[in-house]
């Protein structure tokens, strides 16, 4: 037992360091791109801190740009547990928020603690349907879920962007009408300014109009600390590894991985589908064309950055939720947006190319040994 918590244990750390490490060279790298625009890479890095960590808002504006990335990133890292390789998070993300925005304007008399958690479940409840369609094809007709989840990304935009906006909008605004006050997730910034949440302490440090962080944040890590519990502490969460591990070893242990197919597309598609709602009902109060900004498709790196591991996803989601927030003081500083997705890239290869290298290393030596 020791033995195998020490082994883990080793396995996290090394994981961890690769990481990390990726993202120091994925900022050296990034220097040469830099002084291709003719900026100082100091200047450009400085910016990109202070951007992202430079002061309280901007602290807070991080971690409300990183809500829904490890929340997208969770909802391709379960599935990717049990086997599965989960692409249409942009498709769950964005009919979560496509339900969520509906019931938040649709039921007009419902007091707060019916109507938000109602909207909230819709999201919810959309998003897992969505990825569960692609769990049941996996499951009962062996369609490759990679396939599957790609083609109903295309068709979740256009039926909630493409046909839905257009078909419920009142305004010109390419939007559903706006959500009622008693569907609206806090805000931070509001909370000096409420009866109930002004009686906490410190209340005030949030009062600043610039801070668009939400309570969604608090779900999302509630979220990852649930799925981490699930994953390692529960028979359910053993069952969706052992599956991801070895299929047919873990059928003949008795475990239906059809069963864990589709319940672990479920949990992934809700958790999507939640960041969906968030967007909806926090950050825009409606559901608005150009939510399908491509959470769901950054999700996959911020999963991969997390080594799929709950606790390792919000380490992903708040990295590039810095560089997303940091980008804009980067841009201010003259250095061109573009330089922050050659950044992102740049993580993502080192990630993959590190973790390569890892599995060739272990393979040499196991080979090494057996001869």
């Amino acid at each position: 037992m020791n033995n195998n918590k020490f082994s883990n244990l080793k396995s996290l750390i090394s994981n961890i360091g690769i990481s990390v490490l990726s993202i120091v060279v994925a900022l050296i790298f990034g220097v040469f791109f830099i002084l291709l625009t003719e900026e100082s890479p100091a200047t450009a890095y400085q910016a990109l801190y202070f951007g992202a960590f430079g002061n309280f808002r901007n602290i807070l504006n991080t971690l409300w740009r990183s809500t829904p990335l490890i929340l997208t990133g969770l909802a391709f890292a379960l599935p990717y547990r049990a086997g599965l390789i989960n692409i249409g998070a942009e498709g769950q993300f964005v009919m979560g928020g496509f339900a969520a925005g509906v019931a938040g304007y649709y039921f007009t008399s419902l007091p707060v603690f019916i109507h938000l958690p109602l909207a909230i479940l819709a999201g919810v409840l959309a998003g897992a349907l969505w990825a569960g369609l692609s769990g049941w094809l996996k499951a009962k007709m062996n369609v490759n879920e990679v396939i599957s989840t790609i083609m109903l990304n295309h068709i979740a935009i256009a039926l909630t962007i493409n046909y839905g906006i257009n078909k419920l909008r009142t305004s010109t605004r390419m939007a559903t009408p706006r959500i009622m006050d008693s569907a609206k997730l806090i805000r931070f910034k509001d909370m000096a300014s409420s009866s109930f949440w002004s009686k906490l302490p410190f209340v005030e440090l949030f009062a600043d109009p610039g801070i668009r962080l939400h309570f969604n944040f608090i779900l999302t890590l509630i979220v990852a600390v649930v799925l981490w519990y699930v994953l390692f502490k529960t028979t359910i969460g053993y069952e969706f590894r052992a599956v991801g591990s070895n299929p047919s070893a873990a059928e003949y242990g008795g475990i239906k991985a059809d069963k864990t197919i589709i319940w672990t597309m479920l949990i992934g598609g809700a958790v999507a589908g939640l960041a969906g709602a968030g967007e909806a009902l926090g950050t825009h109060f409606s559901f608005m064309a150009g939510m399908d900004a491509g959470y769901g498709f950054t999700g996959i790196a911020v999963g991969l950055i997390g080594q799929a591991h709950p606790l390792g996803v919000i380490f992903g989601g708040l990295l590039f939720g810095a560089l997303n927030q940091g980008g804009l003081e980067m841009q201010f500083a003259g250095v061109p947006s573009e330089i922050v997705n050659i950044i992102q890239a740049l993580v993502i290869f080192f990630v993959a190319s590190l973790q390569i290298l890892k599995v060739f290393i272990k393979n040499k030596k196991e080979k090494e040994g057996v001869e």
